[in-house]
């Protein structure tokens, strides 16, 4: 089952995620801010984010940049009210596989997390991985960081 990380600081856009992706079989977990779903990330196995940008104390772009430095592989679906292109490009640049604008289709929202969790397995797979609570084990690169 693929644990999918809802970092969102409305707890009615968390709660909408939640039931839906639970329907489709996804075991959820929730942050409230940056800082949050970082904590998450560096202690459970997460196989994708859902990052909000506008939170209080850290924001999803800084949030991102932490969470791709921790795990390169995961992946990341920005669900954000900034839907301007230069707010997408930054998105993109930083590392998200996809960018939903705010409102959404809760069913589109579900394909697209079906569509990251198939591509980051297939690499996660290849790259041999192995992240728990805090510890991370590369076993192509032989290295071990906590």
């Amino acid at each position: 089952m693929s644990r999918v990380l809802v970092c969102d600081d409305e707890l009615l856009i968390r709660q909408m995620i939640r039931k839906y992706a639970e329907f489709e079989g996804y075991q959820v977990v929730e942050a409230v801010d940056g800082l949050d779903a970082i904590n998450h990330v560096q202690h459970e196995q997460i196989d994708l984010v859902l990052m909000d940008v506008m939170m209080p104390h850290m924001d999803g772009f800084e949030a991102i940049k932490r969470i791709r430095a921790l795990q390169p592989h995961i992946g990341i679906i920005m669900l954000t009210a900034l839907g301007e292109e230069y707010d997408k490009v930054h998105g993109f640049d930083l590392g998200v596989d996809d960018y939903v604008v705010k409102p959404f289709s809760g069913r589109e929202l579900m394909m697209r997390i079906g569509a990251v969790l198939r591509r980051s397995s297939t690499t996660q797979e290849s790259t041999n991985l192995f992240v728990r609570e805090g510890l991370k084990i590369d076993f192509d690169a032989h290295t071990v960081s906590i």
